[in-house]
């Protein structure tokens, strides 16, 4: 069962294109009392364009996610379909509960309509049930881990990404990101079970400019085909370098420049930073 189609160059906006064949969604349109309207600011304030390239696209409505889970411990719900969501790369599930109420969550690899997921301390060690991370044993992938105690999942919300219990000590949790960053999380801040669904998306080529303006992604201009007064790689004749280190368009090095405040107060939570050795 395939999960990405390439499809065949009928025309030119065909050619290497690749999309997601869809066979894991269920359900196309979404539960209209967990959607709300979705407005569109054109990357502008007050009229004016405060960030370059975004505009345009298609209408969205925004499916309302619940990524907090365990305000509802021990009460099983079961899996009613698995959704697009145009707003985040992994697809969600819609869960309703034996009192009838419905909810979306992310979905993880692996989850089928019409299984059960659960929250709670006690809850089984399978894909899809929220634990605290005090519980999950080392070595367990997990995902939509909470930051804060009761704030409800921030890190790890990615299509296909999974971060790994690495030890526990002295009521923290050391979890290896995505990122390769070795982070220490509170023991009793809650985590799902496996990585987030839709792997595939990583394999996904948009092929045409028109499939970019559709997600509302306007054209960008690299510097060095602007002008000198509009950019600091702008101007020469023909086709010139950067003419020394790449710079933003407001003169600021774009490369190489660590952007992280110091004064950071999550910095001590920090074992191992990504990029290092």
């Amino acid at each position: 069962m395939k999960k990405v189609k390439v499809l065949k160059p009928v025309t030119p906006g065909q050619r290497f294109r690749v999309v997601n064949s869809g066979v894991t969604i269920t359900k196309k349109t979404p539960e209209k009392s967990l959607t709300k309207p979705l407005p569109r600011t054109g990357a502008r304030s007050k009229g004016t364009i405060t960030v370059r390239g975004r505009g345009g696209g298609h209408k969205r409505m925004y499916r309302v996610v619940d990524f907090i889970r365990h305000d509802r411990m021990y009460q099983p719900a079961e899996i009613m379909s698995i959704e697009y969501d145009p707003n985040r790369s992994g697809n969600i599930a819609l869960i309703k509960y034996e009192d009838g109420e419905k909810r979306y969550i992310l979905a993880p690899e692996g989850i089928e309509v019409g299984g059960f997921v659960e929250a709670g301390e006690k809850a089984k060690l399978v894909t899809g049930n929220a634990l605290p991370l005090r519980v999950i044993p080392v070595g367990t992938e997990i995902h939509n881990i909470e930051l804060h105690v009761g704030q409800g999942g921030k890190m790890v919300r990615t299509a296909g990404q999974s971060a790994r219990v690495m030890a526990k000590d002295a009521g923290f949790v050391q979890i290896k990101l995505p990122s390769g960053e070795i982070r220490l999380f509170v023991e009793d801040s809650y985590a799902t079970i496996g990585s987030v669904s839709n792997s595939e998306h990583a394999q996904i080529v948009l092929g045409k400019a028109g499939a970019s303006r559709h997600l509302g992604r306007r054209p960008k201009v690299r510097g060095t085909a602007m002008p000198a007064g509009v950019h600091p790689h702008g101007g020469g004749e023909g086709r010139t370098g950067t003419g020394g280190p790449p710079k933003t368009l407001w003169g600021k090095k774009a490369h190489g420049v660590r952007t992280r405040n110091k004064k950071n107060k999550s910095s001590q939570y920090i074992v191992k930073r990504r990029n290092q050795k």
